[in-house]
């Protein structure tokens, strides 16, 4: 644990792993297969392939990875699409499967893929993605393992279009109605309330009455009076108060994000590891949250256990004031994971993959 989605060059991947989108007969192909090909070393690779023969669709292989930054290769065997009605799903879900299982009975720790069959075999990108999240996430679930799933460039990813959409026109929305506290400037019109820049009706917080802008001509004035008195006044200075620190009353610590977290999870009768795996975020960054009473989180990693934890917005908010953070309409990380939890959608690989395609960090991991 967990998924990573990142934009690179799988031949690039320092994993004990690397996933070929291969062929039934273990050949050099084009896209995925020719570069891993390349740069693993062409004769030695072919060397390889051949001693093995070939594999089957759906099924895996593996191989030493030659001159790749990964320790090996595994081979899997994607299926072409053929309208989504001659098994292609159960397939492409085997060759997940298989790849994982094989990494797992090798004891490697790590493995990256690429969004197989999505390229020349022709599977719907948005719909050969789902099925590596789903097919990932459910290995995940009962096992330790870094996975990468590796996108070479922009164009090779999407998510479904209706939830793109949906997505787009809701951080449409938000940045639209989205007012940020200002001061009122001098020009603008008197009649604009200068207390509450978030009040449909201009009014005064605490006697409920508008109050008009300082006129321009007023404010300059008294600007200019208090310049010319604090020349001619020792008055001016400011006066400094203090008071000892033992007489300053005790301050009360709030509950930290470490106790919080525990606790929420206490109430919601998940395990620990149900939890850390369900926020996409490893052991070992879970065991450091629980046993530091005062550790800070980032952002990304304190979000990711409000989803995990299906917490409603409130909820969230509470748990994020916890680490210092807050959700915000001036961010679209922000507004994303806001339309997931106003929605009640709470799979973190979903969400991720949103982000991705927004051009957003990433939960957990």
């Amino acid at each position: 644990m967990p998924l990573f989605i990142i934009r690179n060059n799988i031949v690039n991947m320092a994993t004990d792993a690397v996933v070929n989108a291969a062929n039934e007969g273990l050949k050099q192909g084009s896209g995925v297969c020719g570069a891993i090909f390349k740069a693993a070393g062409e004769e030695f690779l072919r060397a390889e392939c051949e001693k093995i023969g070939g594999c089957a669709t759906g099924d895996a292989v593996i191989t030493p990875a030659g001159n790749l930054k990964a320790k090996y290769i595994i081979h899997t065997v994607g299926p072409v699409w053929s309208g989504g009605n001659s098994g292609e799903e159960t397939a492409l879900r085997s060759c997940y499967h298989s790849s994982l299982e094989l990494a797992k009975k090798h004891g490697f720790e790590s493995i990256a893929f690429p969004i197989i069959s999505s390229g020349v075999y022709g599977y719907p990108k948005a719909e050969a993605i789902r099925i590596a999240s789903e097919s990932i996430k459910s290995f995940l679930e009962n096992n330790e393992m870094h996975v990468w799933l590796v996108v070479f460039d922009k164009s090779s990813f999407e998510i479904s279009k209706n939830r793109f959409d949906s997505v787009k026109e809701y951080i449409s929305n938000a940045q639209a109605n989205y007012y940020e506290p200002r001061y009122i400037r001098p020009e603008e019109t008197d009649d604009i309330c200068f207390q509450s820049a978030y009040s449909p009706e201009p009014c005064d917080l605490q006697s409920n009455t508008c109050v008009p802008a300082p006129s321009p001509a007023k404010e300059k004035k008294k600007l200019f009076k208090h310049t010319k008195e604090s020349k001619n006044s020792e008055a001016a200075t400011p006066t400094v108060f203090s008071a000892p620190l033992a007489k300053l009353p005790p301050i009360e610590l709030d509950e930290s994000f470490s106790e919080a977290l525990l606790r929420l999870i206490d109430e919601s009768g998940m395990t620990d590891a149900e939890t850390y795996k369900k926020a996409n975020i490893d052991r070992k960054l879970f065991n450091k949250i629980k046993n530091n009473k005062f550790y800070q989180p980032r952002k990304s990693t304190a979000l990711a256990f409000a989803i995990a934890l299906e917490l409603n917005y409130a909820q969230t908010q509470s748990l994020l004031s916890k680490a210092g953070f807050t959700l915000s309409h001036s961010s679209k990380f922000d507004i994303i994971i806001e339309y997931f939890i106003v929605n009640g959608i709470y799979d973190t690989f979903e969400i991720n993959e949103t982000l991705f395609e927004f051009d957003q960090p990433l939960l957990g991991a």
